[in-house]
């Protein structure tokens, strides 16, 4: 069965696939009710369905919307009469993800259900993925940007030289780490991980080289540090840029001799362990201010891994999304199914900030908030920007920025008009009548002269 097919429920009413549907790729399966289409769906799953929406079939055809929600994509067609009924408006918003009001033109009908296919596609790729990120340590993306950085990742593991891994707050680095040493020769070893800045100066020499008992007030017993429990495994050094300048000292030290003394001890005691830290920070630029020291740098950064954020990751924020959905929906919100146009729109066009983790902690704020089958736009509480969002007129762009100038001028010129008219090339009446125009008004205070 060509994967590429349409299941055409109750639709030959008023609709029958015109010719270039084969030419498109399409193997439509005509079907007269919603038992005859899960029964075909249960045989083969196809990905596609176009259905037509009537008053009699409602129940049946929900039912069928929710046996096949999360791996089925659904096209509806709906006679203009029954847009304005509650049952038929629910129906589309909780399990469509477009519809088209009759009669439908053939052109456009085809193109969404090729788009309809497309996410149909990214929604079995990341259920696939649920599984496949156990064995890539949740690693998941088609990308090439990511696709390239899990060959790097491959290729690390294989040696057992020092790493540093730079990327954005979210990017994962964290998981990168713990897939090299699960890969690696140390995979049998401890993964320790320690965050350099979230510890006051006073403690890091303690969590990382441990102390003898009475090293110092409270140190009632010896205590091992993060180097030393990394014995034979991996040491991960999180936010490296934040280690303290004295520290970078002592650390350099370590990774000369292999060799720590506990605070308090005399014993020098050998340590077996690699080193893997991480940055957010452009440690180039923290090299030049003086705020991290080279030598450590070159000791550290024998291999290193830039690894890409969200926003360069483009097909991959969807398969995200449907993976963390998967993972956390069963135990949230087990009714949610999928995400509505309107909210892979705006995941699509979201510029991601927080990268990673910022999506998880979305979609699991949006969870929690959905009372409906799907996550719409308003469960995610994305904030757009305008000039992403929609397309402005140009008169009022360019009204804007007039009075922008003018306000600029004024201040400029200590609210002198005739200065700041002049300063503009424009005459007084000119600035006036932009200040008219001007939204919020000019403040009170200000002495026009």
């Amino acid at each position: 069965m060509n994967m590429r097919t349409l299941l055409c429920v109750n639709t030959n009413e008023v609709w029958s696939p015109p010719p270039q549907t084969s030419s498109l790729g399409w193997h439509v399966c005509l079907v007269s009710s919603p038992q005859e289409a899960f029964s075909l769906y249960a045989q083969q799953g196809p990905r596609v369905g176009l259905v037509l929406l009537n008053e009699g079939s409602a129940e049946a055809l929900e039912a069928l919307f929710r046996q096949t929600c999360g791996t089925m994509i659904w096209v509806a067609l709906v006679p203009p009469h029954l847009l304005v009924q509650p049952r038929m408006q629910e129906l589309l918003l909780n399990y469509c993800f477009d519809y088209h009001s009759l009669p439908a033109g053939d052109e456009r009908l085809l193109a969404v259900l090729g788009h309809a296919f497309g996410i149909a596609c990214l929604r079995g790729n990341a259920l696939h993925s649920c599984d496949h990120g156990k064995e890539t340590g949740g690693l998941i993306g088609t990308s090439p940007a990511m696709q390239q950085a899990m060959g790097r990742v491959e290729r690390l593991a294989r040696v057992d030289s020092s790493v540093i891994l730079q990327g954005e707050s979210g990017t994962g680095k964290e998981l990168v780490a713990r897939q090299i040493h699960r890969q690696s020769v140390r995979a049998d070893g401890p993964f320790i991980a320690i965050n350099c800045g979230a510890l006051p100066p006073s403690l890091i020499q303690s969590e990382l080289f441990g102390h003898e008992k009475g090293a110092f007030t409270g140190a009632w017993r010896r205590h091992l540090g993060c180097v030393e429990m990394a014995h034979r495994g991996v040491l991960f050094l999180d936010e490296i840029g934040d280690l303290p300048l004295p520290m970078q000292v002592n650390l350099l030290r370590f990774l000369q001799e292999r060799t720590i003394v506990r605070v308090g001890g005399v014993e020098p005691i050998e340590v077996d362990i690699r080193v893997i830290a991480a940055t957010n920070r452009s440690l180039d630029q923290e090299m030049t201010q003086g705020h991290f020291r080279a030598d450590l740098f070159y000791r550290l950064c024998v291999l290193d891994l830039m690894l890409p954020p969200l926003r360069e990751r483009g097909e991959d924020i969807m398969l995200l999304a449907q993976y963390f959905l998967t993972k956390m929906g069963g135990i949230l919100n087990p009714q949610v199914q999928g995400f509505t146009a309107c909210a892979t729109r705006q995941m699509l066009q979201y510029h991601w900030p927080g990268n990673v983790r910022e999506l998880k902690n979305r979609l699991e704020r949006a969870l929690v908030l959905c009372d409906g089958h799907r996550i719409d736009h308003q469960h995610l509480g994305l904030a757009l920007p305008q000039a992403e969002g929609c397309i402005r007129p140009l008169n009022l762009v360019r009204a804007e920025a007039e009075c922008e100038a003018v306000r600029r001028a004024l201040v400029l010129c200590g609210n002198n008009v005739t200065e700041a008219a002049r300063h503009l090339g424009i005459s007084r009446l000119t600035l006036y009548r932009v200040l008219e125009r001007s939204t919020p008004p000019l403040p009170p205070e200000a002495q026009l002269s």
